[in-house]
């Protein structure tokens, strides 16, 4: 190898390890960090509650059975509509209790006991019948005889006494025959409405009719079956008229009053507008995903957009509430992820130029995104979002792309 040649590798690995050293001295130079910027601007801020609610319709009425018996099933539907005093269904009178055979000629033998009582009864009527009108006969005789004067007082006593004592027989004779005649036809009822097909008289169902007119909205007892008095049976209301009830935290519930604006959204359509009707005194617990007890009140909102825009909403669907606690038209507002806190107060870093400024502000109106500048910053400046450690004071900083 010649001496030219080795001076030539020698420089050229002179110059590849200058380039390795001035590449890795260049890694450690400190360069400007890059950063994103939203400018504050000046429009309308709302301060909101958002919770979660549903709809439900404003009246609704639960038909119950008005007697015990036998509920026919119901042929209507769910969305069906009804009139004003419309049959929804027949209670008919409980049925008897099947018997098995051994027990069914028990009853068929008791109705020919009964038949044969009530012919004894029968008998010792018409024999008290007799001894009355023989006792009868012979008080008429006696009487007649006194008033000839071939008769005695005490002839007419006994005679008296004895038509009133075989009056009574008489009378408890045919008492006695009525009561057999009522014990022959519970056994003969007891034995006939005992078989397969022995239903009660059709004439004895009550008809439950619709209070009002309107459609079914829930079918609590839809098949056949014995109902108790006051069971409930269906659910009639009219989904043209609905609200929405809200569960919100009691330490928001302070602040929503009746009257207040509500903004219903991710429904499934456009922004509807409401209005609070009712805030409600009474708190109840509620168990969190995470598992922690809330205390919660329900809020009832009234739905005030035109029906035309809702009308595809029923009951029990799901829409998210905001309630507008405050809101202004014409609001300098930055982004919160600008914000933090420093100095005693809140603080943010204005890009001017390539360089951050360190700016102190106040605060006035806040929501989940952006919050009311009262102070320190002008319409257009550009605000640093989610400053990092190696943003500071009057340090340079790039743009990200």
């Amino acid at each position: 190898m010649s001496q030219g040649t080795s001076w030539v590798g020698r420089i050229a690995l002179f110059v590849v390890g200058a380039l390795v050293l001035g590449g890795i001295g260049y890694g450690f130079v400190p360069r400007a960090p890059r950063v994103e910027v939203a400018s504050a601007t000046r429009g309308l801020l709302q301060v909101t509650v958002r919770e979660e609610g549903k709809t439900r319709v404003k009246d609704r009425y639960v038909v119950s059975a008005p007697v015990p018996g036998f509920a026919q099933r119901l042929t209507l539907e769910v969305g069906d509509t009804v009139k004003q005093g419309q049959a929804l269904l027949e209670i008919q009178p409980l049925r008897s209790t099947l018997l098995d055979p051994r027990t069914r000629a028990e009853a068929k033998a008791r109705v020919s006991v009964d038949e044969a009582r009530l012919k004894v009864a029968e008998q010792r009527a018409s024999a008290a019948a007799s001894d009355a009108t023989l006792a009868n006969t012979e008080l008429t005789r006696v009487r007649e005889l006194q008033r000839k004067g071939a008769g005695t007082q005490g002839d007419l006593d006994r005679a008296l006494a004895e038509a009133r004592a075989k009056a009574a027989l008489r009378r408890s004779a045919e008492f006695a025959v009525e009561v057999a005649r009522h014990e022959l036809e519970g056994a003969r009822a007891a034995f006939q409405y005992s078989a397969p097909g022995g239903a009660g008289p059709q004439d004895e169902a009550v008809k439950v009719t619709s209070p009002l007119q309107a459609k079914v909205l829930r079918l609590v007892h839809k098949s056949e079956g014995a109902v108790v008095a006051g069971q409930d049976l269906i659910e009639l209301g009219d989904p043209s008229g609905l609200e929405v009830e809200v569960e919100v935290l009691s330490a928001d519930a302070v602040r929503i009053a009746p009257g207040m604006r509500v903004v219903f959204d991710r429904w499934g359509g456009a922004d509807l507008e409401g209005k609070v009707r009712v805030v409600e005194p009474i708190g109840f617990t509620r168990i969190s995903a995470l598992g922690v007890e809330e205390q919660r009140v329900l809020v009832i909102v009234e739905i005030v957009s035109p029906p035309s825009e809702w009308q595809a909403l029923g009951d029990g669907y799901r829409v998210e509430a905001n309630f507008v606690i405050w809101e202004g038209a014409d609001v300098l507002q930055i982004p919160n992820s600008a914000l933090f806190r420093g100095g005693g107060g809140w603080q943010v870093y204005v890009f001017r130029e390539g360089v951050a400024a360190l700016v102190s502000v106040e605060l006035g109106r806040r929501n989940g995104l952006f919050s009311e500048i009262t102070s320190g910053l002008a319409t257009g400046d550009q605000v640093v979002t989610h400053p990092s450690d190696q943003v500071q004071d009057g340090a340079a900083v790039r743009l990200r792309q």
